[in-house]
């Protein structure tokens, strides 16, 4: 019977050993996407950058070429747009900050009495 438990107990402990490697395996490979795709997005992000710029610079020359603007006043329209965008897109990340705040989760937290408990399931 002792050595039945020892052999099940170094046995459990085999498994248990096993199970954590195997995470730490997963975790490692999960670690390396996320840095994969994070080096990805930063690239494509300064890829977009400068097609950005192209484009803004190419309207530039349109307008000074067909002598629609003159070339200072060309680029502060091309300076101006691009402030003003940058302006729409903060108030869009300003709205979208109480998502991150984890509403539902914080609120399973925290602890109710027993009676309120009961009447909230109902």
């Amino acid at each position: 019977m002792r050595e039945e438990s020892q052999s099940l107990w170094l046995e459990l402990g085999g498994l248990i050993h096993d199970r954590f490697r195997l995470a730490a395996l997963e975790l490692q490979g999960a670690s390396k996407s996320v840095v994969d795709r994070v080096v990805a997005g930063v690239m494509v992000g300064v890829l977009l950058m400068g097609a950005w710029l192209g484009l803004m610079a190419a309207a530039v020359l349109e307008f000074v070429k067909h002598d629609v603007l003159a070339t200072s006043s060309a680029l502060l329209i091309a300076v101006a747009s691009n402030l003003l965008l940058v302006l729409i897109l903060c108030s869009v990340i300003r709205r979208k900050r109480r998502h991150l705040q984890f509403p539902a989760t914080l609120r399973s937290f925290q602890t109710t009495p027993s009676g309120q408990r009961d009447t909230e399931k109902t």
